[in-house]
């Protein structure tokens, strides 16, 4: 009765040998390859080398050129139902998309105007930041201890 089950014992042993196999067989394969190529190892994204701690904190400024994106992106989403139904809509839906427009453009022309735009304050941070890194620290006058030694003993008097 046993022996019509040992073709599937078999066909299991031999799809976890198999599965054993390939992984033992591509880590012992991917080990070789690193030892010749030591820079494979390194974490690499966006074409630039990792410099520092992965676990910096960024400006605020960063988020907030995010979220400014994040808003003017999903307003020309509403651009998209207005063009399908504009005939539709007569002048008022014209008017509604005019005033929606000019409100957009004010928006982006004051957040142009205070600079939120700007790319390079990451630069301007980074160089106040190393500037005000190197403090300098007040002299400490030199304190000198004037003491005798005995010619015997060498203590102190």
């Amino acid at each position: 009765m046993l022996t019509n089950y040992i073709p599937v014992l078999a066909a299991i042993v031999i799809a976890v040998g198999i599965a054993i196999g390939m992984l033992v067989l591509s880590h012992i394969l991917g080990l070789l390859e690193a030892k010749r190529k030591r820079g494979k190892l390194v974490a690499y994204e966006c074409g630039n080398e990792p410099i520092g701690d992965a676990r910096q904190r960024f400006p605020v400024k960063f988020y907030v050129i995010a979220m400014l994106f994040i808003i003017f992106d999903i307003e020309v989403v509403f651009f998209y139902p207005w063009a399908l139904v504009r005939h539709d809509l007569g002048m008022l839906g014209f008017w509604a998309m005019v005033i929606f427009i000019g409100i957009l453009v004010v928006g982006y022309i004051y957040l142009l105007r205070i600079g939120s735009f700007d790319w390079e304050w990451w630069e301007r941070e980074e160089t106040v930041r190393e500037l005000t890194a190197v403090r300098e620290v007040p002299e400490i006058a030199t304190q000198t201890v004037e003491a005798t030694i005995a010619s015997s003993g060498g203590e102190r008097k």
